[in-house]
């Protein structure tokens, strides 16, 4: 039995298996193209299952991840709206004062830096599962992150927000992933800020929830959250891989992004969700 084994979906939603370090298979992924992963420091050309493979042992080589080396903290940026950015910038203005996301060999973690939001989040695809490292965990913490279950590094976002409410924290961020973490975490924390990420191949009826729960939602390559979400929004970032702002505080977020960025940007009035031609295909 391997010691480590972590599971992502990545790269046009592969499930990827690495244990003990080394990546030991690699799905068939759902998309034919991104435009996103062009642009990775490992760049993806073709969704291929080799590509992915090496997308992966690069992140594993150069920045440690699924390893006891995992480098935790980081002042990159590596899009304009993507969920680790604009978390990080709503820290840095003092709208969020801590984000609940998910990190590979600790599971479920509360941060309160930029760093530590991009550090994690940047570079982190869609943890399915990990297994507990403990040298990744305690790097958290001297970070000034906190790590919901040492013994497990369990996956659970609802636990982390309560988590992160119950150690004084007053303006909490989380990313989610499932529609029911969506729902349950809007009904037991209404003033949390929610952004759902990592939703390719979500349903119509999941897409509804996001849109009547998030804050801030990713399209992915999600057809139905262009659909459901798109024409509600009161804000999209970004067109290929849009980014919608569903409410004034997710708005507000993302506004607060475009004035802290050194990126130069266009700004316009459109019809939403606003499209380029350049999504991902196929759209599921």
């Amino acid at each position: 039995m391997p010691k480590e084994r972590h599971v992502v979906e990545a790269l046009g939603k592969a499930r990827v298996v690495i244990e003990d370090s080394k990546v030991i298979d690699v799905g068939a992924p759902v998309l034919e193209v991104c435009p996103l992963t062009k642009k990775f420091a490992q760049p993806v050309t073709r969704l291929t299952p080799e590509q992915i493979k090496a997308n992966i042992e690069g992140r594993i080589k150069s920045y440690g991840m699924f390893t006891k080396d995992r480098q935790v903290t980081s002042d990159d940026d590596f899009v304009v709206f993507g969920a680790s950015e604009l978390i990080g910038s709503g820290i840095s203005a003092g709208i969020i004062d801590c984000a609940v996301i998910a990190c590979d060999g600790a599971g479920t973690v509360m941060a309160p830096t930029p760093q530590l939001v991009q550090g994690i989040g940047g570079r982190m695809s869609g943890l399915v599962s990990t297994s507990p490292i403990s040298d990744v965990m305690s790097r958290i913490e001297r970070a000034g992150g906190h790590v919901l279950d040492r013994k497990t590094a369990r996956l659970d976002q609802h636990a982390g927000v309560a988590l992160a409410y119950k150690l004084g924290y007053k303006k909490v961020a989380v990313t989610v992933a499932l529609s029911s973490d969506c729902a349950s975490i809007r009904a037991a924390f209404p003033g949390a800020l929610i952004f759902a990420v990592h939703l390719t191949g979500t349903s119509k009826s999941d897409a509804e929830v996001f849109a009547d729960g998030a804050d801030l939602i990713s399209g992915c390559a999600s057809r139905w959250v262009r659909e459901v979400a798109g024409p509600r929004a009161l804000l999209q970032g970004g067109s290929a891989i849009p980014v919608f702002a569903m409410t004034p505080l997710g708005k507000r977020l993302m506004a607060e992004k475009i004035v802290m960025t050194k990126q130069r940007l266009l700004i316009k009035g459109e019809k939403l969700p606003y499209c380029e031609g350049k999504d991902p295909r196929p759209l599921v």
